[in-house]
């Protein structure tokens, strides 16, 4: 049998694990083209949470009994399309089940002598693909810039980080723990980082820590870090929205100050994005990064909860309120 965590109820501020069920259903049988699939690692994200709601974003939302959306790395167990064998490790988009059908087309290959296969749902997955293209593509970041960086020490921006400081950048991050930020400084080589819990004036303490204002925020949180940035930008500079996961579970709106004045005098650009829109160019992002990876420019800390399937909306939950490191995973199955 096949076990699956489906939406329960759909949740009214954070999620709780009684949002979610535990069901059974046969394993399913691939067709011509088709490949199936055991997962050995599961993703959770933040905008899995927006999924999760009544009204439809950029994509399909999950309805009540249906999978949770996500992505995995999965053992191939059979296959009925030419480029997939038995045993091949693939990145696949199944949700949260054990096991899944997908067409070999949605399938892409992860290379288990580049990095250990969870990196390929993490920093040479979708997490390190956002950082890539958000910060070079979207952000335009040019050498020498001061970059600032949001959920710092998250799975994506971990990486924005590290990218930057590639790049001959100062970089700024906040997160919130002392560990985090610790983490950012000592492991990742920030610049300057600050625990957005021990600072009541945000704007004060991005001008004491960008003095000469800021090129390129990366924002993966929104609220009031968010506001506070606009008047520190520099002459133009660059915001970009990847997340806002600080209002991602609030019961009402915030309403914020208006600070779309500070565009005018700072001749800045806010841009949002997501990571499909550069799904041509994923193939040559993933080679910089994994070359990256391996010459030691890049690293990257992995929160794995083991427990299998039925852990799923627990680390979600635990996620959602920051109780990661890197990327959050929730460990399956072994290969075989």
């Amino acid at each position: 049998m096949n076990r699956q965590i489906v939406l329960a109820a759909r949740p009214i501020g954070y999620p709780k694990e009684s949002d979610f069920k535990l069901i059974e259903t046969p394993i399913p049988t691939p067709e011509e083209g088709q490949v199936l699939v055991k997962t050995l690692f599961l993703s959770v994200d933040p905008y899995m949470r927006g999924r999760m709601n009544q009204t439809r974003s950029y994509a399909p939302n999950v309805e009540y009994n249906e999978v949770m959306v996500g992505g995995v790395i999965a053992q191939v167990v059979e296959s009925k399309h030419a480029d997939f064998q038995v045993g091949d490790i693939v990145n696949a988009h199944i949700g949260w089940q054990e096991y899944g059908v997908a067409k070999g087309e949605e399938l892409r290959k992860v290379d288990p002598t580049l990095a250990p296969i969870s990196t390929g749902i993490g920093i040479l997955g979708m997490p390190g693909l956002t950082a890539y293209f958000g910060l070079l593509e979207v952000g335009e970041l040019k050498d020498g810039e001061t970059v600032f960086v949001s959920g710092a020490a998250g799975a994506v921006g971990s990486v924005v980080g590290q990218i930057a400081k590639i790049k001959g950048c100062r970089v700024v991050g906040s997160a919130g723990t002392d560990e985090k930020i610790k983490f950012v400084l000592d492991n990742l080589g920030f610049d300057a980082a600050f625990n957005y819990k021990n600072v009541t004036d945000y704007h004060a303490k991005l001008a004491e820590l960008c003095p000469d204002g800021i090129d390129v925020y990366f924002d993966n949180v929104g609220g009031l870090i968010t506001d506070a940035v606009f008047p520190n930008l520099r002459i133009k500079g660059r915001v970009v929205i990847c997340g806002q996961i600080s209002q991602y579970n609030l019961e009402k709106p915030e309403t914020g100050p208006r600070f779309l004045w500070h565009l005018i005098t700072k001749r800045a650009r806010i841009e949002g994005f997501l990571v499909f829109d550069f799904v041509e160019q994923h193939p040559q992002a993933l080679k910089q990064m994994a070359e990256w990876l391996q010459q030691g420019k890049l690293k990257y800390r992995e929160t794995i909860t083991e427990g299998g399937i039925e852990k799923a909306p627990a680390a979600f939950i635990s996620m959602l309120k920051g109780g990661n490191i890197g990327k959050q995973l929730v460990k399956v199955a072994e290969p075989n």
